[in-house]
Parts: C-alpha cells; structure tokens; sequence
C-alpha cells in the first residue's frame, strides 16, 4: 500500500534527490570505512629482508673519495664529501623501526647502559607507533628517515623519492614534533657498495637537505646469525670509529637485544662512547622542532593512522561475527530445512484428523493497482478451495475498483475508502469477512489453483494461528528479477522452513499468508505501529500463544521491482520496518509463557539473521578486496571462494527443495558482490533513521502487470454470499 503522491512535475526530481541522499550517507559511511581499511594496509606494508632486491650497477660515476670514504655522505649545496668517526666513538644505528615488540626492548638496553643511538625509522611504522618515535626522541636518541614504506630508491622517480621523504616526515611531525636531517637509503650497506643507480640518489637526497648515514660495520643481525656473531661483526677493530647497522623491526630481534646487552658494556670496557651521530661529529642536532600547522598536520595524519588501526581491529571482529553467523545460519537452514521437508512430505503427514474445507475470506488490499489487479482477481477465481473475495480499494486514483466492479465476477466485492495504508485497509477488509479462516495478499500477486487449499490445511491443527505462503518471485528474466528470485527461494523460503521447526517465524509475506480470524482478533488486528504490518502481526500472534506456520505448496507469485530505486524503496521499508517490530516487542525478552520462549529464541535469531548479518555481510567483499591489494591475495580468494561455495551449496539445496531450475544460480557470484552491497546501503541508512528518529513514509512500487493468473478461465468455486455490489 502507499500514500499519495503529488502529480506534479517536480515530484520526480523530488524523488531522486530524495534517492540520492539516501544513497548519499550509507555510500560516505561505507567509503569511509573502506578508507580506513586502505589506510592500515598502506600503512602496513611489508618490509623485505635488508639486501638489495636487484643486481648492482657500475661504479663509473662514484667519485672514488665516496667509494673509499666514509659512511656519512654529505652531497648537499653541491658537496661531495665523506665523513668517518672518530676513533673509540661508535654510533649505534637500528632500522625498520619502531617495533612495539622489540623496540622498547633495545631501548631499555640503551637505557640501562647509558648510550645514545641513532633510529632510521620507518614512516609506516612510525605512524603506527608514535609513542615508541617520542620515547625515543624524550631519552635523547637521535632520529632518521628510512623513507615511508621502504623501497629501493635506486629504481624510483624523484616524484616517489621527494613523496617518500615527505610522508616519512609528516609520520615524525604527527609523532614527536621534530623534523630531522638525517637520511639513510633501504637496502643501503657501506659506502663502497655505491654504485651509478644509488649514487645518484644519494646526490638528490642531498639536494633536497639531507645528510645520507651508511655504515662501515653490518652486524647483520637480520640473518640471526647468532649473538656471538653478532658482536664479533658490529665490533670495530684498533680503536677506529664507526657507524654499525643493526635492527629492531622486520622479524625477530631477540638476538639483537642478547647482543647488545653484552655489546655496550663491553666496548664501553674498551673505552668507547656511544653517541648520537650529531654528538660524535660535535655537530648540532639533526632535529628541528616543528609547531603551528605543520604540528598539526602531522597529528591529523598519526590521528588517522591510529583510527584506522582501530576501526579495522573493530572490522576484524566484525568479520568474525559474520562469518560465525554465515556458517552458523547455513548450518541451521540446512538441517532444519531437511527436516521440515522430510516432516511434512511424508505420505502419512496431516495437519489434522480430516482436511480443512470450510471457506476462506480472501482480502486484496490495492492502491493504484489497475495494472495487476486483474489478473489478481482471475487466478482467485480459479481457486480450487470455496473462497469470497474482498478487494480493498485504499483510495486508488487510477480506477482500481472500477476494474474489479467490471469484471462482474461472482463472489468478489470490493470496499472502498480514503487512502489510510495497508493496515487500515485490511482491518476494513477484515470487518467485512463472513468467514474465520482469512488469507491475505497483495494486489500485484496471483495465486495457483491450489494455493488457498494448501494455505488453509494447517489449520486443522487448533494451535496454528497463521501460515505462511511460498512467495515466489515472476518477473526472475531481468538480473535484478534472478537476484530477487535467488534470494526469494534460498533466503526467504529455508529460513520459513528452519523458523517452522524453531516455531518461532518472524513474518507472514504479505503477498501470501493465511490467519485464523479469531487469533487477529484477541491481539488486536492488524497494526500500523511498523512499517512491516505483516512481521508486526506474526510476532504478537507468537506472543499471544498461536503457532505460525509454513505451507511450501501454497505458492503465490509476486511481482518484484525491477529497477535499483524500486528495490531500494521496498528493501528500506521491509528493513526499518523489520527493526520497529524488533523494538515494539523486545518486553518479550523478559515475559514469561509463550512470549517470553519467542523473545529469548526469535527475537535473538531475527535480529541476529536478518539485521547483524545483513549489515556485516559486506565485509567480506570489503576485506577480499583488502586482501587482494595489500595480500595475502591468494588466502583471501580461497577463503572468499569457500564462502560462496556454502552459499551455492545451500542455494542449490534450497532450489531442489523448492523444485526450482538451477540455471538461475549462474548469477550467485555477481549477487553477492553487487545485491549485497544494495543490502548493506539499504539496511545502513535503516539504521540510520532508526537512530535518528525518522519516520519512513510507505514507497509504492511502480508495477507493470507481467505477472500473469497461471489459469485463464475462472472455475465457480466461490464461498457463500456471491453479492457483486460494493461495500462503501
């Protein structure tokens, strides 16, 4: 059912702007978590071993006093000058940092010992870690640039080169507030492993103010070649200064800090000073102290970084939960739905002693519906079960009514009235049926033969208050028809057929469901508290102590939208309406007898299937594509690949179930990367006027009467009262 709407020309601009702030939030809250997700792996960038990662070039261009200098390289205003320590001065450098693991460690080690160092970090890890870059800067080590996210710039552009620097740092600035001078190349060893492709590089780095820092002693501690080793290799030989390369990222360093805890104190023994390179060249400090906006651009950027850790630590969890719930969901659908099957297809299967043949009350609600009501109306006709038929017209403007008055058909009246909604319309409708056993449908869909009779056969059993119908999707020839269909026979119809078995069923569809007059009655009718009227009324007939149940031979065949805003209209009220039903009953959590059994065993699976796991499920598109840009590419694609094999698995077994053709799941991939994400959108934004306290209009769908009645000639099984007058 649907309000009016103006006829207007400006009513379809209306609309779309309408559609596209709708889409407009959900699309910003899902691009900004996809942000994150890309900042934390741009961020998280792996950091090879530390050896060139190609072959070396020629030396023909190095100035031989670089290849036979020292290790500082000094090549700015033009300079080409080299730098050694000097003697019994030794300048610890660690690179790769900051580690949250290793770091503090090899700090307290520098600590206890009293020796400075120099840290080459690392802007990734330095935006990750700031606390560990102001320790280090507050114990009065010294720090450099390692670039941002550690590649051979030897095989870079100056563009990647000067956006390196630049971003390694902004991660200083956002850290410690300093700027330093201090540069050293990855993959970097002496300086006579110089050569024609980082020699250049080094001469830029200058250009740009930077003073390069090699070494002249590789403990190589990255080999873990022992600690022994180690020291024997950062050890310098007849009192000679130097600049030794060690690690506290990249792996395990646990030798390194064996290592130097031994180291210090021996060389210390020997008369040496570990010193800041500054400080062993009685030179000024490299860092420089940054304030204003720099200051807080940096911090903007640190800030960032540490939300992105944040927010993609909360997605991980998120992801556990969906894929717990996928599985757990999956598992139930398939074993309860095996055993509704194998209950009610078994030959000595009954709902009751003797079949139900008393008529039933058909109730049509319409509005605006002239292109599908008549074929609503005709497939009624053909109906194999004595039935009245009362179509309900909700103020329709396209001469609804006038067309069912024209059919002149037997057993059929139609109700007018003002335009109220669809549950005003089918309490009206309710007050002018003869007969206790009402089925309910909407004016877009038809009925099979069959499906009255079948509606209506549990209620032999007197505990059934109302049964729900196998909706069926009839336009499936669009991709978006397929989708819907998929979604219809696998989602829809097992979760009926498990929520059967837990006898605790969320929702009769409103396009096929059967009730027991009697039951509507003592809850109250039909409600317009929610915008899901039908999910309303199932959960207060649970309450109240009736049984719901489902009838797969009562097949109804429905019209879905068939275009992106159709969809979207239908989806966000069936969502938010779906949460204000959650709401309206959650005192069932805490009520004893019937209510309470529903509250404590369907409140928790509707809200945990059909609101968590909707709004979840689109993260693991979002983390396979994470997986796919930052890896491990191949693990995500398996795991991705293993999901939709169980989807396909269950869909499969739901489509022979429901004796469906399976050419229609060719489309599953595509649906779970696109119709998943237009879920998510749609189940978001109903979160969001949920927790902003908006209230959602109804949305009619615009219709286009392809579904046809399956029979073309009505057959005269009507119930009693065949007045064809209408009812004012």
């Amino acid at each position: 059912m649907a309000t009016r709407t103006s006829r207007h020309g400006g009513a379809p601009r209306a609309r779309r702007r309408r559609l596209s702030m709708r889409f407009l939030l959900p699309s910003l809250v899902l691009a900004a978590l996809m942000a994150m997700l890309m900042l934390r792996g741009f961020v998280h960038s792996e950091i090879l071993a530390d050896h060139r990662v190609r072959p070396e070039a020629a030396t023909d261009k190095v100035p031989e006093k670089i290849l036979s200098g020292g290790p500082i390289i000094d090549t700015r205003g033009g300079r080409e000058t080299s730098l050694d320590l000097p003697d019994h001065r030794l300048v610890l450098t660690f690179d790769d940092g900051p580690d949250p693991k290793w770091t503090p460690k090899v700090l307290d080690v520098l600590k206890r010992h009293h020796a400075h160092a120099v840290f080459f970090v690392t802007g990734t890890m330095a935006s990750r870690y700031p606390e560990l870059v102001r320790r280090m800067v507050r114990e009065g080590h010294e720090i450099g640039l390692h670039t941002f996210n550690h590649p051979d710039l030897s095989y870079q552009s100056k563009r990647r080169i000067d956006w390196e620097l630049s971003q390694n740092q902004l991660a200083l600035e956002g850290a410690a507030g300093i700027r330093t001078s201090l540069f050293r190349p990855p993959y970097s060893s002496f300086a006579d492993a110089m050569d024609d492709r980082s020699w250049p590089v080094t001469q830029y780095i200058g250009s740009r103010g930077y003073l390069t820092v090699v070494n002249n002693r590789d403990s190589e501690d990255w080999q873990k070649p022992g600690v022994d080793e180690i020291i024997r290799r950062a050890t310098p030989r007849g009192g000679r200064g130097a600049v030794v390369l060690m690690h506290d990222s990249g792996g395990d360093r646990h030798q390194t800090v064996q290592a130097l805890d031994r180291y210090l104190p021996l060389l210390q023994h020997r008369g040496y000073d570990f010193e800041n390179l500054t400080e062993a060249l009685d030179a000024p400090s490299a860092h420089t102290r940054v304030t204003g906006l720099d200051r807080w651009k940096g911090r903007a950027w640190v800030f960032a970084v540490r939300a992105s850790e944040e927010t993609t630590g909360v997605l991980v969890v998120c992801l556990a939960v969906i894929g717990v719930l996928v599985l757990v969901r999956f598992g139930l659908m398939f074993v309860l739905s095996w055993a509704h099957a194998r209950r009610v297809r078994r030959r000595d299967f009954r709902w009751g002693p003797t079949p139900v043949t008393e008529p039933a009350t058909v109730l049509v609600p319409a509005y605006n519906e002239a292109k599908c009501i008549e074929s609503t109306v005709r497939s009624l006709m053909a109906s194999e079960h004595p039935i009245e038929i009362i179509v309900i017209d909700d103020g329709s403007s396209d001469g609804t009514a006038l067309i069912v008055e024209g059919l002149r058909l037997p057993g059929v009246r139609v109700v007018r009235q003002h335009n109220a909604g669809k549950p005003a319309a089918l309490n009206r409708g309710l007050a002018n049926a003869r007969h206790d056993l009402v089925v309910m449908m909407d004016g877009d869909t038809v009925f099979e033969p069959a499906t009255v009779r079948e509606l209506v056969q549990p209620f032999a059993d007197p505990g059934v208050g109302a049964v729900a119908g196998n909706a069926k999707v009839g336009n499936r020839d669009s991709m978006i028809g397929a989708w819907q269909h998929i979604e219809y026979v696998m989602g829809f119809n097992l979760d009926r057929r498990m929520y059967d078995i837990l006898r605790c069923m969320p929702t009769i569809p409103g396009a096929v469901g059967a009730f027991r007059r009697s039951a509507l009655e003592r809850v109250g009718g039909m409600s317009d508290d929610t915008l899901a009227e039908d999910t309303d009324i199932t959960m207060a007939l649970h309450r109240d102590g009736w049984r719901v149940v489902y009838a797969e031979k009562a097949r109804a065949w429905t019209e879905a939208p068939e275009t992106v805003q159709q969809l979207w209209s239908q989806r966000y009220r069936w969502s938010y309406g779906t949460m204000q039903a959650i709401w309206k009953h959650r005192r069932a959590l805490v009520e004893r007898g019937p209510s309470g059994r529903f509250g404590r065993v369907g409140l928790p699976l509707v809200s945990l299937f059909m609101v968590v796991a909707p709004l979840l499920a689109p993260l693991i598109d979002v983390f396979l594509l994470y997986g796919v840009v930052f890896g491990p590419t191949g693990r995500t694609v398996l795991a991705w690949l293993g999901v939709l094999a169980v989807q396909a698995v269950c869909a499969a077994y739901a489509f022979r179930l429901d004796r469906e053709r399976m050419t229609h799941l060719v489309s599953l991939p595509l649906q779970q990367i696109l119709y998943r994400q237009l879920m998510y959108v749609v189940l978001l934004q109903s979160w969001i006027t949920a927790l902003t306290g908006g209230r959602l209009r109804w949305q009619k769908l615009r219709r286009t009467g392809v579904v046809e009645a399956p029979v073309p000639m009505p057959r005269q099984r009507i119930g009693s009262g065949n007045d064809r007058r209408p009812v004012g």
